[in-house]
């Protein structure tokens, strides 16, 4: 992995440490091979302890922590785009409640190496469940059937060699990915990265598109000079030679069984808790820092949160469903757009229903001990 990206590491635990996030550990998802510098951003996923008295508490000391460390130099505007998707606990690991797809792709950035491999081991050994084929489905719905679009790849906050952040965002944001989802699809396994993908899996003829689009992972970034447009040509070849080996079996929500509610709903916690630390930064990033296309991305990710909420809320224990509901309530309807008029209205609705949201942060599958973060 780049400096970049391990100098980026210690400071973010440094300013965690300094707003108060003390006992924690940090992971990125994907492997180290698939941080390109200085393209790539880190997805960050945090692991606490245990849980805290407040998670509103939480996310205030998670934005001012994001805030300070971009503050701290502008190269970090890119890197760290954005806090940190999920907040997960270590009860929430030891119990195999966080979707094995996604514990599959981590790689450490400040913790237990140990523990990590332990979590790591147990999600790529786990039987393969409908709920894996949605999770890999879901990097194709966006990118597939001529859906990837370049533009959305915003530039707002890349301020060097724009040119070869496109071409990366070609063959890293869409054929990577892609690649990706349609190896562990077709094989039934969960590689931990988009290298691994594009290295070890080349069924039938595809291996000289998986060869041209690898190279991007190494320190040339080469894609032979070809022009950006003839780039997008091949990346859709290969991405169409890629999904022919994989079957069309649907991606919806998997039959809601107890397991499937566990995982589920810790999933969709996970990612809420971290929803107002992502909100408050968006709303004031420091200078000179974008952060319009950011907002405007939230609406996909609140959509289908929203949608996991409501089949939660069709079936389990009363308590459960009426939470489940609640949160449901507090979320924007589906088709609406987020702006920053839409985010300062969430912030206060979440913070007028306080104890409903931290009853569903929390949820049922918490070990009862709790200190404070």
């Amino acid at each position: 992995m780049s400096s970049l990206y391990e100098e980026t590491g210690r400071l973010y635990r440094a300013e965690l440490a300094r707003a108060g996030i003390g006992r924690v550990g940090i992971v990125h998802k994907w492997g180290r091979p698939d941080l390109i510098a200085p393209y790539s951003d880190l997805d960050l996923r945090l692991i606490l302890d245990t849980a805290p008295t407040s998670w509103s508490g939480v996310d205030e000391r998670l934005a001012a922590a994001h805030h300070a460390s971009v503050e701290a130099d502008s190269t970090y505007a890119r890197v760290l785009e954005h806090p940190p998707g999920f907040v997960f606990t270590r009860a929430e690991l030891d119990s195999a409640l966080v979707q094995p797809a996604e514990v599959a792709t981590w790689t450490l950035t400040h913790g237990e190496q140990e523990t990590l491999q332990m979590w790591r081991k147990h999600a790529v050994d786990e039987p393969w469940t409908a709920s894996d084929a949605r999770f890999y489905r879901s990097l194709l719905e966006g990118r597939v059937g001529g859906r990837y679009r370049l533009t959305a790849d915003a530039i707002d906050n890349v301020h060097h060699d724009i040119a070869g952040y496109r071409r990366h965002c070609v063959a890293w944001h869409y054929v990577a990915p892609c690649w990706f989802a349609a190896a562990c699809l077709a094989t039934r396994s969960r590689f931990p990265g988009k290298l691994d993908a594009l290295t070890l899996w080349r069924p039938g003829a595809t291996g000289p598109h998986a060869e041209r689009f690898a190279a991007h992972a190494g320190p040339e970034n080469a894609d032979g000079g070809v022009a950006l447009h003839e780039l997008l040509r091949l990346a859709r070849i290969a991405v169409d030679a890629a999904l022919r080996h994989t079957s069309s079996a649907s991606g919806g929500i998997p039959p809601a069984d107890d397991a499937w509610r566990a995982r589920a709903w810790t999933m969709t916690a996970g990612m809420l808790r971290a929803k107002p630390a992502r909100w408050l930064y968006y709303l004031d990033p420091p200078a000179g820092v974008a952060t319009g296309y950011l907002i405007a991305r939230e609406a996909k990710e609140l959509r289908s949160a929203v949608l996991v909420l409501e089949q939660l809320a069709r079936g389990g224990p009363v308590e459960e469903r009426r939470s489940a509901a609640a949160m449901a309530a507090l979320l924007p309807p589906a088709g609406a757009h987020t702006t920053p008029q839409v985010l300062r209205a969430l912030l206060e609705r979440w913070t007028a229903a306080g104890p409903a949201v931290e009853a569903f942060l929390t949820g049922p599958y918490q070990e009862s001990g709790r200190s404070r973060t």
